[in-house]
């Protein structure tokens, strides 16, 4: 990796600790995660799944949410404050393109994100390992099955965050000002977490179980990168499929076609956000 790059990515590290970024989205993900470990871990025994299981399920719903929300936040100022404060011009004076500029920061904020997740998620799988005990039985605390789901969810959930970063980028490039960023920001959000899921929950109703339900619901699914991300994480383990009710739909779909999802969706971004920033005037 080009020194360049990295050089811009220490800088931007630099600033988002300074910015207490780090702390809150590590705040905010240890709270979260550790409420929701120790909320959903009741249904263990009904379920006949360990107490991790259930865990990961509540934190998968968990980071649809907060995943997204979170890189939205530390990216939508990245680019448009620097325009407004003026420290863009001085930064384009560097020996650097865009693109490197634009990598350096992404990979500053990128780091940041996952070491939120780590712990948050971490902890919380921690913490129902030990509260439900080591046995990986039925209740107990963790089987290897388990202990595989959480690490996908951690990586999964990194994942999602780099695409929602991404969508962070083109939005502070594209927009005049860190407010109406902001606005884009927000907005994308509720599209691709809420209003994607409604629309598409207000379809299957009206379809009434035929033929869009059954062969097409599945795959427009998984084309958001939110529900891509939640399909992958459920399809992965049948025990947390189990737990989130959402086995139908994992098994209509190929292993692949989740992964694939989000994967692209991160290219597709990064593509849109380096095309903004190149057209970019400071």
């Amino acid at each position: 990796m080009s020194p360049r790059i990295l050089a811009i990515a220490r800088v931007e590290m630099t600033i988002v600790r300074r910015n207490r970024w780090l702390f809150m989205a590590t705040l905010i993900m240890v709270l979260f995660a550790l409420a929701l470990s120790f909320a959903g871990s009741a249904p263990t025994g009904s379920l006949g799944v360990d107490r991790l299981t259930v865990s990961v399920a509540s934190m998968t719903t968990l980071s649809v949410y907060l995943a997204p929300l979170l890189a939205l936040m530390m990216s939508f100022d990245a680019i448009a404050g620097d325009v407004e404060r003026g420290s863009l011009a001085l930064l384009l004076s560097y020996p650097a393109g865009r693109g490197e500029i634009l990598l350096g920061k992404y990979l500053a904020h990128l780091a940041a994100l996952a070491i939120a997740l780590v712990i948050g998620f971490g902890l919380a799988g921690a913490a129902a390992t030990v509260g439900g005990g080591t046995g990986g039985g039925t209740g107990g605390g963790a089987g290897p099955e388990s202990m595989r789901a959480l690490a996908r969810l951690i990586g999964s959930s990194i994942l999602l965050g780099a695409v929602f970063l991404a969508f962070g980028y083109m939005l502070s490039a594209a927009s005049g000002s860190p407010t109406a960023a902001a606005g884009g920001a927000a907005a994308l959000w509720l599209v691709f977490v809420v209003l994607y899921d409604l629309g598409l929950l207000g379809a299957v109703v009206l379809d009434g179980g035929g033929s869009f339900t059954t062969n097409f619901f599945p795959w427009i699914m998984v084309a958001n990168p939110a529900d891509a991300f939640r399909l992958w994480n459920v399809a992965g383990t049948d025990s947390v499929a189990v737990a989130t009710g959402m086995t139908g739909v994992a098994d209509s779909l190929p292993g692949w076609a989740a992964p694939l999802s989000v994967l692209t969706w991160l290219f597709i971004a990064f593509g849109l956000a380096l095309a903004a920033f190149r057209r970019l005037e400071p």
